[in-house]
């Protein structure tokens, strides 16, 4: 039911009113007696907020609804407002068919495996602490939750030197990040600025190529960098001020550089570049790997001397302000880095990159495919990690394989410091997945 980011599918047939009620009624009846509610702007996010909110209050337990707001504006106010756990109602940068239910502790961190699986059992269970006419929770409207967070943005960054930025809203509740960087003098223009849960605009994902309009844009004007989130404002991406697309392993760097000191670590997945382990090395800092996923990069985020965390999927968590990807953070950590430090063109072309090879391979067993994957790996290699996939870090590169949380794919990266090497990580790879499927 939950994957690494929570309940997402195709509203109707995975995600339904029926679904988001038992939802409700398990996080209350697991002991949260205080919840924030909100949700992103698909139209589908109405009902199935009301139907959690049901459950919810059958069990007794309280909700505070802070209505459509940015999801790491709603992580953010369940501790602003005293609460228990947070449930946000969004698909994140799925496409508009889809809805989704994520579910937040006070701390901004996604609830991890162990929680979910607590909130699962108790939905197959049919567990639930259900109360009599008397003993039913309220249901609260509260507004300020953007107010509250447009407040921690403008304290967290100081530009001395606004610029000029260009925000792609996406259709979605990323609006925040607009009006803070207007308050703090930036000359800002937006695009996909109405919110429209059918995302008219451009797909909800923010990627290369859904963010051609912004490019162009950025590239015919004066501006000096593009900002874009999906739809509920979760991700942030960038351009830079010639209209090019920034990598996401290049802003993952540049974060990641400028957050860590000598000493510290930044956490990030196991597929990530090479290009960040040599940018921390300038500053005498390391990357820590995690198993893919915000919770897993949030819940490393937790040690004391990790400074950042980040998924080149634009997900960037800066531990010190919140344990919630916060894209409109991220937005206004950005643009104070190119006002103080220079053209992002120039700070991206800092950033190494290196050549790198992906392809999937279909599979019957995916499980079995993996079990034979890891035993061959293991035999044949030294530096192994097998805490998501199978990991082999090589003198010049490393590669990945990993199974696909939804499809019957085996998913194989390979990247290294120069062609050859890539191309010889990648056939070695490929091949053992072909190996282990005989």
């Amino acid at each position: 039911m939950f994957g690494t980011s929570g309940i997402r599918g195709a509203v109707g047939t995975d995600v339904t009113a029926e679904l988001a009620l038992a939802v409700g009624r398990a996080v209350a009846s697991d002991g949260h007696d205080r919840i924030v509610v909100g949700r992103d702007v698909r139209e589908s996010g109405e009902l199935l907020t009301d139907a959690l909110a049901a459950g919810v209050r059958e069990c007794g337990s309280d909700v505070i609804d802070v209505g459509v707001a940015a999801t790491p504006t709603i992580a953010r106010a369940i501790e602003w407002l005293e609460a228990d756990a947070g449930v946000v109602v969004t698909a994140s940068h799925n496409p508009a068919t889809d809805n989704g239910i994520k579910l937040w502790t006070p701390s901004g961190k996604a609830f991890g495996p162990g929680r979910r699986d607590a909130i699962e059992r108790r939905i197959e269970e049919s567990e639930y602490d259900l109360q009599s006419w008397d003993g039913l929770g309220s249901r609260e409207r509260r507004d300020g939750a953007i107010d509250h967070h447009a407040r921690t943005l403008r304290e967290a960054v100081r530009i001395d030197e606004p610029p000029h930025v260009v925000v792609d809203v996406g259709n979605g509740t990323g609006g925040i990040t607009a009006s803070v960087l207007h308050e703090l003098g930036c000359t800002v223009r937006t695009l996909n600025g109405q919110p429209d849960g059918s995302f008219p605009g451009r797909p909800s994902e923010p990627n290369r190529e859904t963010l051609e309009t912004l490019m162009t844009m950025v590239a015919e004007t004066d501006a000096d960098l593009g900002i874009a989130h999906d739809g509920d404002a979760d991700r942030m991406m960038a351009v830079d001020e010639t209209g090019a697309f920034v990598p996401k392993d290049s802003l993952l760097a540049l974060f990641a550089r400028e957050a860590a000191s000598d000493g510290e670590r930044i956490a990030a997945p196991v597929d990530t570049s090479l290009a960040v382990d040599d940018a921390l090395a300038t500053v005498g800092a390391d990357v820590t790997r995690t198993q893919v996923g915000d919770v897993y990069v949030a819940e490393r985020a937790t040690e004391p001397d990790v400074s950042f965390g980040g998924e080149p999927s634009g997900a960037w968590i800066w531990p010190a302000e919140t344990l919630c990807p916060d894209g409109p953070l991220a937005a206004c950590k950005l643009v104070e880095l190119v006002a103080d430090r220079g053209p992002l063109s120039e700070l991206a072309a800092s950033i190494d990159t290196y050549p790198i090879r992906r392809a999937s391979v279909e599979v019957t067993d995916k499980a079995a495919v993996m079990a034979a994957v890891e035993e061959t790996v293991l035999e044949r290699y030294d530096d192994v990690d097998t805490l998501d996939g199978v990991r082999v870090g090589t003198d010049g590169g490393w590669f990945l394989l990993r199974a696909s949380g939804t499809e019957p794919l085996v998913r194989v990266t390979a990247e290294a410091r120069d062609e050859a090497t890539a191309e010889s990580l990648y056939d070695d790879a490929r091949e053992i997945v072909t190996e282990s499927t005989e």
